[in-house]
């Protein structure tokens, strides 16, 4: 109990450290930490349904494999989201298609789910019609950004969720920060737009 506790408490930097160092503890708090992220990272990115889990878990996998191999562990977060993009061109490239907009709702598994599969997310402190309002928002917030063409669907994802800087965004992607920025700019734009309707 309290080893679990200790790792629990640890940074970010100090959990990768350790785990680079062949403490296996320390190598699965890292996997809990970052699966949810990841697996929402491909969702919100449109992967195949029937994908996703293994995504995720070939995620996970390569950077328990790959850990050693990272230099600085200051650029966990960059070095993960290049395997997650890696992994999605990849699924792109094997289905030579653009996937489906689909509602990523379909995909999160969790016991406050009701009978249609849309994710209660419990508040204290929202009223009931606060709490609808916010959840029907975030379920549309969802949707636009799948339907979103892919370079800017990408940039606002590494950027929003996986909360990496412009200059990793633009390494990843290859391109420049000019050109990120100015995507991230215009996706932004278009939920603006979209979600104007939703918040009068």
């Amino acid at each position: 109990m309290v080893l679990s506790r200790k790792y629990k408490d640890m940074n970010l930097y100090d959990l990768i450290c350790s785990a680079q160092e062949n403490d296996y503890d320390a190598l699965e708090e890292l996997i809990k930490r970052e699966q949810k992220n990841i697996y929402a990272s491909f969702c919100y990115l449109g992967a195949s349904k029937e994908n996703i889990s293994d995504l995720t878990q070939e995620a996970l996998f390569r950077m328990s494999k790959n850990i050693k191999h990272l230099k600085n562990p200051k650029l966990f977060k960059s070095w993960l989201g290049q395997i997650i993009t890696n992994l999605f061109y990849d699924e792109l490239r094997k289905k030579q298609r653009i996937p489906e907009s689909i509602s990523i709702d379909t995909y999160w598994q969790n016991d406050d789910e009701n009978e249609n599969g849309a994710l209660n997310i419990c508040d204290n402190t929202l009223k009931p019609d606060e709490k609808t309002m916010g959840k029907e928002l975030s379920e549309i917030i969802r949707e636009l950004i799948i339907k979103l063409p892919e370079h800017f669907r990408i940039v606002i994802i590494l950027r929003e969720l996986q909360g990496l800087s412009y200059e990793e965004i633009a390494k990843i992607t290859n391109t420049n920060v000019g050109t990120v920025k100015s995507r991230i700019s215009r996706a932004r734009n278009k939920l603006q737009e979209c979600l104007k309707p939703y918040l009068i």
